[in-house]
């Protein structure tokens, strides 16, 4: 095996706080003065700023939506909620409390059927409209298949209390990222349920003892399990994401990061943002086989924006 494909290839973050926080407040300002109208154009800035700042083997990673794509998703995005708020008002309008009942179970129930459609549509999207080195990253999943993974899944974790929610991650994670692409790659999950069941039940159990100092260590545990087990498969060989980071590490990061919000009443979000990435990339490797020149251009560009600002509203984060 050519020691060349095998040797890791590091992520670095080259955003700087200052920049980045000139864009999010143009970006905040011609949003409120556009009354939200601005804000797809605003998504786009960020992601393209944020694509851009990032390297991984040598050559930046680029993202090619545009403002007006996701603008069009934007109204439709919208036009699915006022649905929802129109069911939900129009029966609370009734005065009879069965029947806001009803409605109410209508609106968590219309949520509930949004985001699988959400997650497959932003997961579309954002894939295909993001490229490294020219060769497009792709989506080939089943919309059909992921709400059967999602709702069965999200059963058996209200049937058990909860207590089933490290396998709802778990499949969840294996139906997504198993069918992503980068070029004729393909990515897959391998993290154990059982094991994500332990990292949560000893981290939740050891932060109460604790009085939440093991919360780092146990969040440090969490990346590690979820980063780690994903693999890149090429040409029948292998490689995996590394993450390395320290419990204390996260604890430095994530207070300092609490503070600048608290001093900056929010307005530092930005520096948190490149803190983050920057400390997290930094730590961040692909271990194994990947010939990056012998990824072959499958995928196909896709424009339809209008999931993935579904997926922003109900706060979904992608992989």
């Amino acid at each position: 095996m050519n020691e060349v494909y095998t040797e890791s290839k590091k992520f670095t973050f080259h955003g700087k706080s200052g920049s980045y926080f000139e864009l999010q407040v143009a970006n905040w300002v011609l949003t409120a003065v556009t009354l939200g109208i601005y804000y797809p154009w605003a998504k786009a800035n960020k992601l393209r700023y944020l694509y851009q700042k990032t390297e991984f083997a040598g050559s930046r990673f680029t993202f090619h939506g545009t403002g007006k794509e996701m603008f069009k998703g934007f109204i439709k995005a919208i036009g699915l909620f006022m649905v929802l708020y129109a069911v939900l008002v129009g029966f609370a309008l009734s005065g009879d409390p069965n029947l806001v009942k009803i409605g109410i179970a209508i609106v968590y129930l219309g949520t509930a059927f949004l985001i699988p459609m959400a997650l497959h549509g932003s997961m579309r999207y954002r894939t295909s409209r993001s490229s490294w080195r020219g060769i497009h990253f792709g989506y080939r999943g089943s919309l059909k298949s992921l709400y059967s993974v999602f709702f069965v899944n999200l059963f058996l974790t209200l049937f058990s209390f909860g207590i089933y929610m490290p396998w709802f991650i778990t499949n969840l994670r294996r139906e997504i990222i198993g069918n992503l692409r980068f070029g004729d790659a393909q990515f897959s999950f391998e993290g154990s349920a059982s094991e994500l069941f332990m990292i949560l039940l000893k981290g939740q159990l050891l932060t109460i003892l604790t009085l939440g100092v093991y919360y780092f260590f146990m969040t440090r545990d969490l990346y590690k399990h979820l980063v780690n087990n994903i693999f890149l498969h090429q040409n029948g060989e292998y490689a995996h994401l590394e993450i390395n980071i320290t419990g204390w590490g996260l604890a430095k990061l994530e207070i300092v990061n609490l503070f600048i919000l608290i001093f900056t009443l929010g307005l530092g979000a930005p520096l948190v943002t490149v803190r983050t990435l920057r400390y997290l990339l930094a730590n961040t490797e692909l271990e194994g086989f990947f010939d990056p020149d012998g990824l072959v251009q499958t995928e196909e560009q896709y424009q339809n924006a209008t999931y993935e600002d579904v997926a922003d509203m109900l706060d979904l984060n992608l992989v």
